[in-house]
């Protein structure tokens, strides 16, 4: 009887450890953005169209680490960007292999400085510059590109005029512009 309770107590403890290690590196979902890789997100579109957002970076920007740190930590922008987009980033210069649209894409001098992959070449028709957006429709065909470091507000604008289709009927300049009531600020 002495022993089953001893054995009782230490089960208790231990469950009761696990279960507070648990809690403490718990981070609630909406925390981070639900970053794919860009063939995951390519193949959930095939069953759950939805449009795509590529951070194409480098280990090395600097501008690509602030938007890491301060655009990306937004949590109003997190919160948009998992509910309405599949999120992807892209190291331009990975030694991954993609197959997308019947191409193969790699990256020819891997290991060498500078090497980029072809998928991110692609991407940005050779204007390699960091960081950059894309943004793919629920078929994955691109319909922009951003280059640059993007402020938070701007951000959230950009998202929301890919998002809600806004492109199809006017020109990102008149979105901004019907948002100011004309101004172009």
């Amino acid at each position: 009887m002495k022993l089953n309770k001893l054995k009782y107590f230490w089960i208790v403890l231990l469950v009761a450890g696990i279960g507070s290690v648990s809690l403490s590196s718990y981070k609630p979902a909406g925390d981070e953005i639900h970053w794919m890789s860009f063939d995951q997100a390519v193949a959930l579109c095939k069953t759950h169209p939805k449009k795509i957002f590529i951070d194409i970076y480098t280990q090395w920007c600097g501008w690509c680490k602030r938007m890491d740190a301060s655009t990306y930590k937004d949590p109003a922008v997190v919160d948009y960007l998992n509910k309405n987009f599949y999120s992807v980033r892209l190291d331009a210069e990975t030694k991954d292999t993609f197959h997308f649209k019947d191409h193969i894409f790699v990256n020819p001098h891997a290991g060498e400085r500078g090497a980029v992959n072809e998928l991110a070449y692609s991407l940005l028709d050779g204007k390699m510059m960091y960081p950059t957006t894309v943004y793919l429709d629920g078929d994955v065909n691109r319909l922009n590109v951003v280059p640059g470091y993007i402020e938070t507000e701007e951000f959230k604008t950009l998202l929301k005029f890919f998002a809600e289709e806004k492109y199809k009927t006017m020109s990102y300049d008149d979105y901004k512009k019907s948002l100011t009531g004309g101004s172009t600020k």
